[in-house]
């Protein structure tokens, strides 16, 4: 699956601070560009995960659940 997130990042004197707009509470933080980066999508993936689990506890038996994907 493909999916892509805007990442707003900003310097800060040695570090590097990033934030995504689409998913609040995603936060990264680096001494690099590609580590903030990273850091960023490990809390993106993170937040989407607990999001799925969640809303999936709720979900009665007998229902139909399928995957969509989005091009």
């Amino acid at each position: 699956m493909h999916n892509e997130f805007t990442a707003i990042i900003e310097k800060d004197e040695d570090w590097y601070i990033a934030y995504c707009p689409e998913i609040p509470g995603a936060n990264g933080q680096g001494t690099t560009l590609e580590e903030c980066k990273n850091s960023l999508s490990e809390a993106i993936s993170l937040i989407l995960e607990d999001r799925r689990n969640d809303v999936l506890r709720g979900i009665p038996e007998g229902v139909i659940q399928e995957v969509v994907t989005i091009k």
